[in-house]
This record gives structure tokens, sequence and C-alpha cells, in this order.
């Protein structure tokens, strides 16, 4: 719970800043496939191996805008499915900075972290005090997520007062402390197709 109270409370903190000059808020919505390999060791996997499917929403602002370098906050919640391991359900934040190639196109890099739940995707098991297996109570296990993204937009009605931009991007996410005795880290790369919108009042220049 005190991982949620940080996150919300520094999120709160950098959307705060510049209210009065930039609006800049926005909110997202992305389908992504993971897979289970070291950092930006995976790529062509993401896109035909074995479907690991997740979603995930965001709510956004840009908090400097100066021409065409934006830097910004995001905070995201997701879900994945790992086949046979875990359901996924990371909650964190994003700072991150975007350069406007065209009115139209963007590319941008963030860095993130934050709280993640691991539900196990089998059974799960324990000895009690009669010698017998019994199912395991509980919702899993709170753990930590980091993660660094690479990513493209494309504006589609840049002249619109609130222009509907489409994305991609390329992930590198990490689980900790997995399994402490020989799993710490358990990295993922991930693949995202989405959408953004702006929303509430937009100051243009």
């Amino acid at each position: 719970m005190k991982y949620l109270l940080i996150i919300l409370t520094a999120f709160i903190s950098l959307t705060t800043l510049n209210a009065q000059k930039h609006s800049g808020k926005y909110v997202s919505i992305a389908l992504f496939n993971t897979q289970n390999a070291r950092p930006f060791g995976k790529f062509a996997g993401l896109f035909n191996e074995v479907l690991h499917p997740g979603v995930e929403v965001g709510y956004g602002k840009n908090f400097s805008v100066r021409n065409n370098h934006e830097w910004f906050t995001e905070l995201k919640l997701a879900y994945f499915y790992h086949r046979f391991v875990q359901h996924g359900v990371p909650l964190y934040l994003d700072f991150g900075y975007r350069y406007k190639v065209k009115n139209y196109f963007s590319v941008e890099s963030s860095i993130g972290a934050g709280y993640m739940q691991s539900i196990p995707a089998t059974a799960q098991l324990k000895l009690n005090s009669d010698g017998e297996y019994v199912k395991a109570k509980g919702i899993g296990r709170s753990q930590l997520t980091a993660s660094f993204a690479i990513g493209l937009q494309h504006t589609l009605n840049p002249l619109a007062s609130k222009p509907l931009s489409v994305f991609a991007a390329y992930q590198q996410r990490v689980q900790m402390p997995f399994v402490k005795s020989y799993v710490p880290l358990l990295p993922y790369n991930n693949f995202l197709l989405g959408i953004s919108k702006p929303i509430g009042k937009t100051n243009r220049k």
C-alpha cells in the first residue's frame, strides 16, 4: 500500500507543475504483447511467438512545452497474462521526453517505476499442519516494477482542438523480486500499440 501512495503523491506533485501555463492533459489506451527475455533481447518474437496479451490505460500531462520539445509524466495501469506463470497488474509512474519532428509526428522516450500485483496463473499449494497439500489463499504477491520505453507517435489531425494520436512503443519492464532465491529480476520485452487524446481545456499557441 505504501508504494501506491508514493506513486500517487509523486504523480499529483508533477502534474501540478506549470498548471496555469499548460493544460496538456491526455488519456491513452494501448494493447500489447509481452515476452519474457533479457532487456532488448527480443523483438521479432513479440510478433511470431506465443501471445502473452495485455492492455494498458494511462492519464498523462505535458508539464513543460517548448516549441518542438515536451516533457511529460503519466500514470499507467496495465494488465497482462503470461501463460503458465502469472497475471500481472502494474500501476506505475512514467517520466518522459517527446520531440516533435513534424507537427504531426514525434518520437519519445520514458522511464518509469511503480507497484505490481503478481497473481499466479497456476494453482498454488502449501503444506498444512497435517502434512497435506492444500490450496494457498491470497491474491498474489506485491512486487516492484521498473520500465524504459522508446516510441513513435502520429497525430491524425494536428489542427483539431483535441486531435487523436496513434502510437507504438517498445518497452522493457523488470519485475522484482520475482523469486529471491534464483530469479530475483524477471525481465519483459513489450510492444504496445494504442491511441491517445487530449482532455480538458487546450491552450494552443
